[in-house]
């Protein structure tokens, strides 16, 4: 069988925890990585370990994608370099899966949406979250009509402060997106995708009120917003809602997620009891509801999502599936949280209509 040979593009935190999906797959092969930095390199030679040997090291991902090595790559670069790397790959025939968010700005998406029409090869974005088990059997759930019509969606993250990354680049507004886009673009994917509608209007409410206050980079003061409420309408008439805390580890579940109907409710939670909650407003029951739980050889830091999304764009790739998390979807996840970070810095809502979306 001749298997699938992917390149790297950031070999940090996040292009480490590719590797580790990758490496049991059987049908591919890690054949190039690329990083400006030795530390990051040295991180994936880690994760590869006996596999190391043979892998084409790069430092510009230019070089990566004229060498002839890779089938397909994955992007993991940090935030603000989405939308240059992606240029690149864009304008050849090569698949890509590209790490949330797609790009820092609108505008950046929007242009990333318009090249990836151009060309035939797999664009992915990943937004893995839709692939959590707790999440992907709310998702089954809910398309049965078990709530009746849905009316309200609420998402709570209460977690740890942001990691460590190279050179701290997640420490700034400028290279991250805002925290909004950068770590709750996959709420908002979920809130988008749950509804089958666009947004309309966004209102937050946020600030940085506890981490990383004291800290100062090159004479530049941290400014990454460590807490929200985020409140979206949707065109169908649906509400959805996202409270976030980044200091708040002390707490049963890291997410929880609960979609109400007219006729019920169901609630999921991340890591969870392997259990939904689906209440019935008719007899006031409450029903626990086991969550299937997908074979994966590689849990890692989504309880297996990212190992679920790497088989599905490797399907995509082969033509034995479709790509199901789009260019589109990127965009419309990183609208609302600019959107969320407008309301915060001008204190008013905001309709969507004002960025006038092509």
């Amino acid at each position: 069988m001749e298997k699938l040979r992917f390149g790297l593009i950031g070999t940090g935190m996040m292009g480490c925890e590719h590797l580790r999906n990758l490496l049991p797959m059987d049908d591919v092969a890690i054949t190039a990585v690329s990083d400006p930095n030795d530390t990051p390199l040295s991180w994936a030679k880690s994760t590869l370990g006996d596999r190391w040997d043979g892998v084409a090291v790069f430092k510009d991902h230019r070089d990566l994608l004229a060498s002839g090595a890779v089938d397909a790559v994955i992007i993991a670069s940090p935030n603000h370099t989405h939308k240059s790397v992606l240029a690149d790959v864009l304008s050849t025939d090569i698949p890509v899966l590209v790490e949330k968010p797609m790009c820092t700005t609108i505008e950046d998406c929007e242009d990333v949406v318009q090249q990836s029409k151009k060309r035939d090869a797999v664009t992915w974005v990943g937004l893995e979250y839709r692939y959590m088990p707790s999440i992907a059997h709310l998702l089954t759930q809910l398309s049965s009509g078990v709530i009746g019509d849905l009316k309200m969606i609420s998402i709570r993250e209460h977690r740890f402060p942001f990691l460590e990354k190279v050179d701290n680049w997640n420490r700034f507004t400028a290279n991250t997106g805002g925290t909004l886009v950068e770590k709750c673009c996959h709420f908002f994917d979920l809130m988008n995708l749950v509804t089958g509608a666009l947004p309309t209007r966004v209102y937050a409410s946020g600030g940085q009120d506890v981490n990383h206050l004291d800290e100062v980079y090159d004479g530049r003061q941290s400014d990454i917003l460590d807490n929200a409420f985020v409140t979206v309408d949707y065109a169908n008439g649906v509400r959805a809602m996202l409270d976030l805390s980044m200091f708040a580890e002390g707490g049963r579940n890291e997410q929880e997620i609960v979609v109400v109907g007219d006729t019920g409710k169901i609630e999921a939670a991340v890591p969870g009891d392997g259990y939904l909650y689906i209440g019935k407003r008719a007899d006031r029951s409450v029903s626990a509801d086991p969550v299937p739980q997908t074979e994966v050889e590689h849990v890692g830091f989504h309880h297996g999502a990212s190992f679920v999304e790497l088989r599905r764009f490797i399907n995509a790739v082969k033509g034995e599936g479709e790509v199901e998390v789009t260019t589109t979807d990127g965009l419309w996840s990183v609208v609302i949280g600019a959107a969320a970070h407008l309301s915060i810095d001008e204190g008013r809502a905001v309709d969507i209509s004002e960025f006038k979306l092509s």
